[in-house]
């Protein structure tokens, strides 16, 4: 579990900066670097991914993969300000298998006690930010925040009250370049975030 490694802070950069020695579950060992949230404090919306990927975890930033320059997209298409916005996910570490003679990089689903274990950190976070609304990508965190039951292919674009602010969930850009119509996974990614950015009129 991550408590013990998270500090009595009031700032989110200090809380970077303990997070990357952060030994709260095992994916710390093969991952290169914890990956923390980075935008704003300030920001009105704050958007939260599963984990970070191949590239996140070796630059340490989170969205700037492939995936992040689709949300790039989305959110400006939306209509919501990206340098206003704070991006994280519910768990800081890569989790991957290494396959192929390239030794190529796999993403792997964390589990359960590896989200629980990272938790603190986005309690953290939320605790000195104050967004008008939060969106959840993609179904790990969707169910992360709101609950197991949840189910984004059937909720997905609505505002719900979430603790004392508001929540949206909708399909984490990966699966857009993943999507056999990559336009139409894309355009309903677009008309989700728009709902978000009209809620914030």
């Amino acid at each position: 579990m991550a408590s013990p490694f998270v500090p009595a802070t009031s700032t989110i950069d200090e809380l970077r900066a303990a997070a990357a020695g952060c030994r709260g579950c095992d994916l710390y060992k093969n991952a290169t670097q914890t990956v923390f949230g980075a935008g704003p404090p300030d920001a009105r919306v704050v958007l939260i991914g599963e984990q970070p990927g191949d590239i996140e975890d070796r630059r340490g930033l989170p969205f700037v993969g492939p995936a992040g320059k689709v949300l790039d997209r989305a959110i400006v298409d939306a209509g919501l300000d990206r340098a206003g916005a704070y991006v994280t996910n519910v768990v800081k570490h890569f989790k991957f298998k290494s396959t192929g003679p390239g030794k190529r990089r796999i993403h792997q689903t964390p589990e359960r006690v590896e989200i629980e274990a990272c938790r603190p950190w986005l309690d953290a976070e939320f605790s000195l930010l104050r967004p008008e609304i939060v969106v959840a990508l993609g179904a790990t965190a969707a169910k992360a925040l709101i609950g197991p039951s949840f189910r984004v292919t059937r909720q997905r674009g609505e505002i719900m009250p979430w603790r004392d602010t508001r929540i949206l969930a909708t399909i984490h850009p990966s699966a857009v370049l993943r999507a056999d119509d990559r336009e139409e996974a894309y355009n309903g990614l677009v008309t989700d975030l728009t709902v978000a950015a009209a809620a914030l009129q």
